[in-house]
């Protein structure tokens, strides 16, 4: 079998096996030990289930304080993020896709296509504390900081 990992934003609340159960309107089972610690989890599309503390707290980490790395995963998926520690209000970090745009500059035909259009890799781009936008190139530290937050 070939392993996987997996990143999902979801919302979860502590609750034990018994209290998840009657929130559901469920007889626990007689198998079952409703002391049992662990979290009432909803994803994004609604779904609600239980999950075992030790499970829960393998596969998920709190959204504050994040690595740069699962910062670069959400970012891929149209979150933005920043660094908590950043002195600017309201700056932040998001990911741009690749994409074509109509060329505006004098260099026409030697960057662009038969129809005019620049094709452009993705990238990072910031929301500077000016509230203008520029691409954004980490910093060592900041590849290494954990420290990362999601901006909603």
């Amino acid at each position: 079998m070939k392993k996987y990992i997996g990143t999902k934003m979801l919302q979860a609340l502590p609750m034990n096996r018994g209290d998840y159960n009657k929130y559901r309107g469920w007889n626990i089972p007689e198998n079952e030990n409703p002391n049992d610690e662990g979290y009432l989890v909803e994803y994004e599309d609604g779904y609600q289930s239980w999950s075992p503390k030790e499970v829960f707290e393998n596969a998920y980490r709190d959204c504050e304080g994040l690595t740069f790395g699962i910062a670069i995963e959400l970012l891929k998926k149209g979150v933005k993020v920043a660094r908590d520690g950043w002195n600017g209000k309201g700056m932040f970090v998001y990911y741009v896709s690749a994409n074509k745009y109509k060329s505006c500059t004098d260099a026409g035909d030697s960057i662009s296509d038969s129809d005019g259009m620049v094709e452009y890799e993705p990238y990072l781009a910031i929301k500077n504390v000016k509230g203008t936008v520029s691409t954004w190139v980490p910093s060592i530290n900041d590849v290494l900081s954990e420290d990362w937050v999601i901006v909603e």
